[in-house]
C-alpha cells in the first residue's frame, strides 16, 4: 500500500467559500439614496439611526423582501398564485442573499379564537397528547379543539357499488368547541336600549345604531317594508310575535320595491355586522357604540375555558387540557417533564422543547390560553422567535426588528444571548435596534441618517462599535448619553387611588398613583404593569390612554387625514376660492377620475407582482387638473400635501394662509418630533416609532387631565429620547398628570415618582416592590430595577 503523502502547502481556497458577503448596490426603496453596502455573513450586524432614517427600508423592504421574493419564484406558477405577490425592490444589485426569516413587531392577529397556544404549535401537540393518554377517552385531537364544533348529520345518500346502492348514512364528528360561547370563552349581552328608542316607530327613526339612517334601504327599509312589522307603530307597542320577528327572526327573503333582500332579526344582524369584527379595527365612533351596547361576561357553561364538558372531563394525572392551558408555561413545562409514556415519547420531547423555549426567551409567565391579541409588540415578537430557537437550519438570515422592545434591562442580556446563539450556529443575524446594550454585542454596525425622512437614507458609518463611538454621527455622539437624576422632584397635587386590584396576576394591590407629576410604572416583563395601569384605572372622563395598538390605515391614509388636519386645510381652500371643501379631498369630489385619487395605476399580472405606475393624467398628484387651479397662499392642495410638517407649520402660521386650527395640529406633530414627515405620506410607509408618536400627537389635543402612555420610547433613537422627556415635562407643567409604563432608564431617572412591580413575572410578580422617588430607588437598590438604574446613572 502506497504511503499517504502530506503536503505543507495550504489548499487553494474553494470557490464556494468566496461568497462571504451580502452585497447591496444602488438601493432606493422609500427614502434610501442610492445606498451601496457590503454586510458580512455569519455575523451579527446591527442597524442604527434615528427613527425614519431608512433602517427598515434597507433591511426589511430591500434585503429581506428580495430574499423572500426569490424563494417564492422557485415554486410553480400554480402555487405562486396562492402566495402574496411581491415586487422587486428598487435596487440595482443584490448579491449573496440567503433565505431570510423575518421576525417583526407586527401584532399577532386579534381574532377572538387566537391564543398563544394556537399561534404556536403547543396547543396542537397538547390535543394529540390528550387524545392518546386522556382518561376517559373521548375522541381524536379535534375533540379537544375549541375551534372545532361537534357535528351530527344523517340522511339518504347514493353510493354506486356494482349493482347495489347504499342509501342510508349517518355522520358525526366530536369537536371541543363549547356550543354556548362558540369557543370564545365569553358570551355577549346586548343592551337593547342602545339599539333603538322604543317610544318611536321605525318610520320615525327609532334606530340609534351608527350608520342606520331612516332612509337606508338595505337596513331600515328592510325592517319597515318586510311585511312582518308595522313601521308606524312604536316599538314598545309591538305584539309578542312582532317582537320575536323584530329581534330574533332567522334570515328570510323579502321583496322591497322589487328588489330581493334578506330580513333578519336585529340581534343576529348586530352580532354579524359588529361583534364578529376585531374591535381594534373599528372606527372610533363604532367602537364607542359597541362598548356602550355590548357587555361581555365569562361563559357560564365552559367557565371561560372555551371547551365542551367532555373535553374538560378527560384527564392525565388529574389535569385536564383546560387546566394545562391555564397554567403558566413554566409550570406546564415541569408537569410535561413528569409524563413518561414510550408510545408518545417523540411528541413529549417536541412539546417539552417548545415549552422550554418559552421559558428561555423570558415568556414563561404566559399561559397557552392567553388571547394573542392581548400580547404587547415585544411579547408577540418573542412568541414568533420560539419556532426558530431549536431550529437545525444554518446559513439562514434572521432579521429582527427591535427585539428588546418591552424588555426590562434585566431581560435584555438574555435576549442578547439568544441572538448570539443564532449567529454562532452559522447564521447571519440582522437587527434593527436603538438600545446601547443591544448595539454593544454587534460584530458589525451600520448607522443610517443623518436625519429622518428626506434628510436620511444614506449610510453615515459602517464598522465596529468602537469606530461608531468615535465617528461623530448622531448615534455615535449619543451612544454614551446618560440621563441624570433630578435634584428636586415635583410635589403631587392629589392621588389616584387603586384598591384591591386583582386583574391577571395582581395580588390584591393597593396603591396611590400621584397626580400632577410624572409617574413611571416599571418592572420586569410580565410583572403586572399593564394590568395595574390599564386594568385598574377606569378609562373615562379625563383619562387619555395612548397604547401600542397599531394605527390602521390604507395607502390612502396619511398624517393629514389621520390627525384631522385635512379638514381645516380643505375649509381654508374652499373659503378663499369660494368652492366646496369636498373638491380638496383626493378621496371625494376632487379625485383624479383616471386613478380615483390614488396617484398611481395598479396593473394586476396574476401570479406576478402587481405593477404600479404614476397616473399620467394627474402625474401622481391625485387631484383633477381643475382643482389644482385653486390656490391658498400661492400653493395648490397637492403642493401643500407635499410639504413637511415643519414647512406647513410655518406656512399656516402667518400670512394669507394663516389657519389657526391647522397650525395647532402641526405644532403638536412638531412637538413629538415628526417635523420631517410630509403631510401626504401614506401611513403604510411609517415606521413603528413614527406611528406611535403620530397617535400621541393626535391625543394631545384631547381634553383630559391624566395621560397614560405605554412605552413611548418604542422605536425612538437615543437622540429623540431627550425630546420625548421635554414633551412629557411640558405636559406635566401644563397641569396634566402623566403615567408612563416604561423600561427605559432615561425615563425612569427623569421621573418624579416610580412604582416598581415584581419581584418576578407571572405568579412571581403582581406585587408593589417599591414606591418612591428615583433617587430613593437607586439608594435602596432592593429591586432589579433599582440595581440597573443605579448602574445606569453611575451611582
Amino acid at each position: 500500500m502506497a504511503p499517504r503523502t502530506k503536503t505543507t502547502q495550504p489548499p487553494a481556497p474553494h470557490a464556494a467559500d468566496s461568497h462571504d458577503l451580502i452585497r447591496v448596490h444602488g438601493a432606493r426603496e422609500n427614502n434610501l439614496k442610492d445606498v451601496s453596502i457590503e454586510l458580512p455573513k455569519r455575523r451579527l450586524t446591527v442597524f442604527t439611526g434615528v427613527s425614519g432614517s431608512g433602517k427598515s427600508s434597507l433591511v426589511f423592504s430591500t434585503i429581506a423582501a428580495e430574499s423572500q421574493r426569490l424563494i417564492n419564484e422557485t415554486y410553480s406558477a400554480f402555487v405562486q398564485g396562492f402566495m402574496p405577490t411581491q415586487a422587486r425592490p428598487d435596487v440595482d444589485v443584490l448579491d449573496g442573499l440567503t433565505t431570510a426569516i423575518i421576525v417583526d413587531q407586527q401584532r399577532m392577529g386579534s381574532d377572538p379564537r387566537s391564543t398563544v397556544g394556537t399561534a404556536t404549535d403547543a396547543n396542537a401537540m397538547l390535543r394529540i397528547l390528550f387524545s392518546r393518554l386522556g382518561k376517559p377517552h373521548i375522541g381524536p385531537p379535534g375533540a379537544f379543539a375549541f375551534n372545532v364544533p361537534s357535528v351530527t348529520a344523517s340522511g339518504a345518500i347514493t353510493v354506486e357499488r356494482g349493482n347495489k346502492k347504499a342509501v342510508k348514512a349517518t355522520f358525526s364528528r366530536t369537536g371541543g368547541m363549547c356550543p354556548r360561547c362558540e369557543g370564545r370563552g365569553t358570551v355577549s349581552d346586548i343592551d337593547l336600549t342602545q339599539l333603538y328608542d322604543d317610544s318611536k316607530s321605525i318610520a320615525e327613526g327609532a334606530f340609534t345604531i351608527p350608520g342606520w339612517k331612516s332612509d337606508s334601504w338595505w337596513t331600515v327599509r328592510t325592517y319597515a317594508e318586510s311585511g312582518f312589522l308595522d313601521p308606524d307603530k312604536p316599538i314598545a307597542k309591538f305584539t309578542k310575535r312582532e317582537m320575536q320577528d323584530f329581534l330574533y327572526r332567522e334570515p328570510t327573503k323579502v321583496k322591497v320595491e322589487g328588489a330581493n333582500l334578506t330580513f333578519e332579526g336585529l340581534i343576529p344582524k348586530i352580532q354579524k355586522s359588529f361583534l364578529s369584527k376585531d374591535r381594534e379595527s373599528m372606527q372610533p365612533h363604532i367602537r364607542d357604540f359597541v362598548d356602550r351596547a355590548v357587555t361581555f361576561t365569562t361563559c357560564p357553561e365552559c367557565e371561560g375555558t372555551r371547551l365542551t364538558e367532555g373535553a374538560r372531563s378527560s384527564k392525565i394525572k388529574k389535569i385536564s387540557i383546560a387546566d394545562a392551558c391555564a397554567m403558566e408555561i413554566r409550570d406546564l413545562a415541569e408537569w410535561v417533564r413528569t409524563l413518561e409514556e414510550p408510545s408518545v415519547a417523540p411528541l413529549l420531547t417536541a412539546l417539552q422543547q417548545t415549552l422550554d423555549s418559552f421559558v428561555e426567551i423570558g415568556l414563561g409567565y404566559l399561559a397557552l390560553d392567553r388571547p394573542s391579541g392581548t400580547l404587547s409588540g415585544g411579547e408577540a415578537q418573542r412568541v414568533k422567535m420560539i419556532r426558530h430557537l431549536g431550529s437545525s437550519l444554518t446559513d439562514v438570515t434572521y432579521v429582527f426588528d427591535e427585539p428588546t422592545i418591552g424588555l426590562h434591562p434585566h431581560d435584555i442580556q438574555r435576549m442578547n444571548d439568544l441572538l448570539l446563539r443564532l449567529r454562532d450556529k452559522g447564521n447571519t443575524v440582522l437587527v434593527v435596534e436603538h438600545k446601547p446594550e443591544a448595539i454593544a454585542i454587534a460584530d458589525h454596525v451600520v448607522d443610517l441618517g443623518p436625519g429622518a425622512g428626506t434628510a436620511g437614507g444614506t449610510v453615515c458609518f459602517e464598522g465596529t462599535l468602537e469606530g461608531l463611538r468615535s465617528s461623530g454621527t448622531v448615534t455615535g455622539r449619543h451612544l454614551d448619553d446618560r440621563a441624570v437624576l433630578k435634584d428636586e422632584v415635583r410635589k403631587p397635587t392629589g392621588a389616584l387611588e387603586i384598591r384591591g386590584a386583582t386583574a391577571h396576576n395582581l395580588r390584591n394591590v393597593d396603591v396611590d398613583i400621584p397626580l400632577g407629576v410624572l409617574t413611571v410604572v416599571t418592572g420586569v416583563a410580565g410583572s403586572g404593569k399593564s394590568s395595574l395601569v390599564h386594568g385598574s384605572i377606569p378609562a373615562g372622563e379625563g383619562v387619555i390612554s395612548v397604547d401600542q395598538s397599531p394605527i390602521r390605515g390604507s395607502r390612502r391614509s396619511n398624517p393629514a387625514t389621520y390627525t384631522g388636519l385635512l379638514d381645516p386645510i380643505r375649509k381654508a381652500f374652499a373659503k378663499v376660492n369660494g368652492v366646496k371643501p369636498a373638491l380638496f379631498s383626493a378621496n371625494s369630489e376632487g379625485a383624479c377620475p383616471t386613478c380615483n385619487g390614488a396617484g398611481v395605476i395598479f396593473t394586476d399580472l396574476g401570479m406576478m407582482a402587481s405593477v404600479s405606475s404614476p397616473c399620467e393624467d394627474c402625474e401622481g398628484k391625485r387631484f383633477q387638473a381643475s382643482v389644482l387651479d385653486y390656490h391658498l397662499g400661492g400653493r395648490d392642495i397637492s403642493e401643500v400635501l407635499a410639504m413637511s410638517v415643519a414647512e406647513a407649520e410655518e406656512f399656516f402660521g402667518s400670512g394669507e394662509a394663516s389657519t389657526p386650527a391647522a397650525h395647532k395640529i402641526l405644532q403638536r406633530l412638531a412637538d413629538v418630533g415628526l417635523g420631517y414627515l410630509s403631510l401626504g405620506q401614506p401611513l403604510t410607509t411609517l415606521s413603528g416609532g413614527e406611528r406611535q408618536r403620530l397617535k400621541l400627537a393626535t391625543h394631545m389635543g384631547d381634553k383630559g387631565g391624566v395621560y397614560i402612555l405605554d412605552e413611548p420610547t418604542t422605536g425612538l433613537h437615543l437622540a429623540d429620547v431627550e425630546q420625548l422627556l421635554g414633551l412629557l415635562d411640558r405636559l406635566v407643567d401644563s397641569g396634566k398628570s402623566v403615567i408612563v409604563i416604561e423600561h427605559h432608564q432615561a425615563v425612569m431617572a427623569h421621573a418624579d415618582w416610580i412604582i416598581d412591580l415584581g419581584p418576578g413575572a407571572g405568579h412571581d410578580g403582581g406585587r408593589i416592590v417599591f414606591e418612591g422617588t428615583p433617587a430613593e430607588l437607586v439608594e435602596a437598590r432592593t429591586t432589579l430595577t433599582g440595581e440597573h438604574l443605579a448602574e445606569y446613572v453611575g451611582e
